[in-house]
């Protein structure tokens, strides 16, 4: 299973998805952390992205998704991340190291983590 980082989620929903990141979407399930949730939420609300979270087929898409909750595991891990970035992304960088799951992000501040699996 992949997590997903958050603006990996909105290009699968915008059909903004790169043929790289298709691939590797194609050939595996879907995971996200729940803060990816409060992200698209928040992006929203403030007018920076034009997801309706009302729209039924937005919330099948969501609901689709695997969620991992924050957990102590994870905020432990996110204590010994290598990197520095805002909570969020912190968080989903040590969502993919305690599950195991390898993150699918283009950020590249995270990137460069030598701790973090990420989807080749």
């Amino acid at each position: 299973m992949l997590n997903l980082d958050t603006h990996v989620v909105i290009n699968a929903m915008t059909g903004q998805l790169r043929s790289s990141e298709i691939r590797l979407l194609s050939a595996e399930h879907w995971g996200i952390s729940d803060i990816v949730l409060w992200e698209i939420g928040k992006l929203s609300q403030l007018g920076r992205i034009e997801i309706d979270l009302d729209d039924a087929d937005v919330a099948r898409f969501l609901d689709a998704l695997h969620v991992w909750p924050i957990t102590l595991d994870i905020c432990r891990a996110m204590c010994r991340l290598d990197f520095r970035s805002d909570p969020a992304d912190e968080i989903i960088a040590a969502t993919s190291i305690v599950h195991r799951a390898p993150l699918l992000t283009r950020d590249s501040v995270i990137r460069k983590s030598k701790r973090v699996p990420f989807a080749r």
